[in-house]
């Protein structure tokens, strides 16, 4: 009987990493907007009703796609923190594996500039479009100002966001530079920036 559970569970793990992979691949050829459930489980190879088995919405696999995203970002951070690097350090590493992931995985951009919509109470972010980038740059920044490695004048979640809408507004740029090469040097002036002297 444990095996028909294992086996079961196996299939069902199968079945919603196909439909991951097969939405990765909708969303990066024709774009979020243009690619619909029908599309993903064409590409899966599955029925448009097994889809609902696993998710609700064509955004939550966006939204699961993104976060399996940060999971490698934070990988990269952890192994930084046990050999203590500085704040300064983690925050730009932190920066260059979400930008590299951005660049590879470019279907996630949405979830980026849809927080623009809430600028101005980012508060209000609908857990649904977040996909957690934006609390991992603060909570990097916190921790660097209660070391004293960042200045404290400024709230962290004012700098986070600052963070956070480089990808957005770097999303949109026409300069002639690559993705994470424009990414990193505005990350290099925001980390002047908030450098404690």
């Amino acid at each position: 009987m444990a095996e028909k559970i294992s086996l079961r569970k196996q299939k069902k793990f199968q079945a919603r990493q196909t439909i991951l992979t097969a939405a990765a691949q909708q969303f990066e050829l024709n774009g979020f907007a243009n690619t619909s459930i029908a599309g993903i489980m064409q590409a899966a190879g599955l029925g448009v009703g097994t889809f609902y088995n696993y998710f609700s919405s064509k955004e939550e696999v966006l939204l699961t796609l993104a976060k399996n995203l940060r999971e490698r970002v934070e990988k990269s951070i952890s192994a930084a923190k046990k050999i203590n690097q500085s704040s300064l350090e983690l925050l730009e590493l932190c920066c260059v594996c979400t930008s590299k992931q951005i660049d590879e995985n470019r279907f996630i951009l949405p979830l980026f500039i849809s927080a623009s919509d809430y600028s101005d109470k980012p508060e209000q972010i609908p857990q649904s479009l977040s996909p957690g980038f934006r609390e991992l740059f603060e909570e990097i920044i916190l921790r660097g100002q209660e070391r004293g490695e960042f200045r404290s004048d400024v709230p962290a979640n004012i700098i986070s966001e600052m963070v956070h809408s480089i990808y957005q507004t770097t999303a949109f740029s026409k300069l002639e530079i690559s993705f994470q090469e424009n990414i990193r040097l505005k990350v290099k002036i925001l980390l002047d920036g908030i450098k404690n002297l």
